[in-house]
């Protein structure tokens, strides 16, 4: 074995007492955790937005975005619930490249984990207690979830994880909603089989421990477009993919049946300006089939305070792993859904 152990022990439970909810920050998290709940069951028809940075970078860039986020969320309300995208954690094609704040909480310097799990908490946290958002990240270490358990609201399983067990059964466990991808691959297969995991009871181990979840109803589908064996994209936000989806959680007898396009990733090649197109697409299918307007009811989307990446972190708000949406292109894009949604 070749594990060489770094730094301190990493208590997890201490890093959790410096920053817990007050009695009225949990009781507004609880509120808008029950609204989520209710849009992803069908009782609550606005559309879901999860929305913002790729990767949280730099705390006080997101910070930023996420006041202005809070503004905006109370002018469309009626119609569109939003909960920021604040995601620690990046997966890595090759292993290489920045992999999140919870690896290297400042990109100056070297990666550190007990710097950045409490970097991850904190973040969470001043999102929750100074904007009143609520947040999603995904869950790429599901060792990592007890760090966040308490207040992250919305989790994702990506398209490199949907097919890992372990990812499975702890999403079946979860109080929250779960996003599940489909694989780089396009395989719809394997993105149903992961919510079906997820929605039933499972028997594992966990942190050392026999456990048995009770199941997660509110686990569902994120398109998120696909790679072929020649290394081209392969959007799947399509009607005809839309109709499949839903065909797939009707004939598995799947529960809360709720699909979410990711906006970007292979949907858009990473053309982060094709985003606003493909939600104009959607919202089109969404008028034009009634089971299409019922499911269809979620937008991932990756939009920070300046337009596009950078390989360096010398723009304030620019993105260091895939580009985003600008804070002028968010704004017009909401409100362009806004606006569709009303008519």
């Amino acid at each position: 074995m070749a594990f060489i152990e770094k730094g301190q022990e990493i208590d997890i439970e201490a890093i959790k007492a410096e920053t817990q909810l007050s009695a009225e920050a949990l009781q507004h998290k609880e509120s808008r955790d029950q609204e989520l709940a209710d849009i992803l069951s069908g009782k609550d028809d606005r559309i879901l937005l999860v929305i913002g940075p790729c990767s949280s970078d730099n705390e006080e860039a997101v910070l930023e975005y996420a006041r202005r986020l809070a503004d905006l969320q109370k002018k469309v309300a009626d119609k569109i619930f939003m909960v920021m995208r604040v995601y620690t954690a990046k997966p890595r094609t090759n292993g290489d490249g920045y992999k999140g704040l919870v690896h290297q909480p400042d990109t100056s310097k070297a990666p550190s984990l007990i710097n950045g799990l409490q970097a991850v908490r904190q973040l969470h946290y001043r999102v929750i207690t100074e904007t009143g958002l609520t947040t999603a990240d995904e869950m790429l270490y599901p060792s990592n979830l007890v760090l966040v358990d308490d207040l992250v609201s919305y989790h994702a399983v990506g398209a490199r994880s949907v097919e890992d067990q372990e990812h499975r059964f702890v999403a079946s466990g979860i109080d929250a909603p779960v996003g599940m991808k489909n694989p780089t691959s396009g395989n719809l297969s394997v993105m149903f089989n992961a919510i079906y995991a997820a929605q039933n009871k499972q028997t594992f181990l966990y942190h050392g421990q026999e456990v048995e979840t009770s199941g997660n109803p509110l686990a569902h589908v994120i398109l998120r477009g696909a790679m072929n064996e020649y290394g081209k994209n392969e959007p799947n936000f399509y009607y005809e993919t839309l109709l499949n989806a839903i065909g797939r959680y009707e004939s598995m007898g799947l529960e809360n049946p709720f699909i979410m396009i990711d906006t970007n990733h292979d949907n858009s090649g990473k053309q982060y300006m094709e985003q606003v197109r493909i939600v104009r697409q959607a919202l089109l299918n969404r008028d034009w089939n009634e089971k299409i307007k019922k499911t269809v009811r979620g937008f991932m989307i990756e939009s920070y305070l300046a337009d596009g990446r950078q390989n360096q972190p010398e723009i304030f708000g620019c993105s260091i792993t895939d580009p985003c949406l600008g804070w002028e292109n968010t704004v017009a894009l909401v409100e362009e859904i806004y606006t569709t949604l009303t008519k």
